[in-house]
């Protein structure tokens, strides 16, 4: 990702920590709403024998992901940086393999989230890491907070596959 200009802010940071945990949130950012379009592409497409269950599941855990789009963006400006959080700057900059648009089963769907989730919950601890090693309490509470979401996300997507 190309270097912000970052928006004076008395936050108690320096600009390059800042400019770090900025292009730090940007990425999670991208990722999160990248498995946020996944987890709906997921919601619209699923058939089967546990549609109805399913369905309603990826919509609430898309809702969830919303919710951590907005806390991301919101820390990234909050530091002076801009959030890069359209659709086209997620599909551009998220680190995570495409959703199939060839899915249509429960298990398959189920599988491909547990994938994502997985793979976005990793990301997430290592940036708690990055944040608290950059001094930024902040952030690395933020990011704990997700963590802590798509964990439990995680385990109701597993929870489905599990005998």
């Amino acid at each position: 990702m190309a270097k912000q200009k970052l928006h004076k802010t008395r936050i108690d940071l320096d600009s390059e920590t800042r400019e770090q945990l900025v292009a730090l949130l940007n990425q999670q950012l991208a990722d999160t709403f990248d498995v946020y379009s996944q987890t709906k592409q997921a919601h619209w497409n699923v058939k089967g024998a546990q549609f109805f269950q399913l369905h309603e599941l990826f919509d609430k855990l898309a809702t969830d992901l919303l919710v951590l789009v907005d806390d991301i963006a919101e820390r990234a400006t909050t530091l002076g940086g801009t959030a890069l959080g359209t659709s086209k700057m997620a599909a551009k900059a998220s680190r995570l393999e495409d959703y199939p648009a060839t899915i249509f089963g429960g298990q398959e769907s189920l599988e491909t989230l547990i994938d994502r989730y997985a793979t976005l919950a990793a990301s997430t601890r290592e940036a708690i890491d990055t944040s608290d090693d950059l001094g930024d309490a902040d952030t690395a509470d933020l990011f704990t907070g997700i963590s802590r979401t798509l964990d439990k996300s995680l385990w109701f997507l597993e929870a489905h596959l599990q005998a």
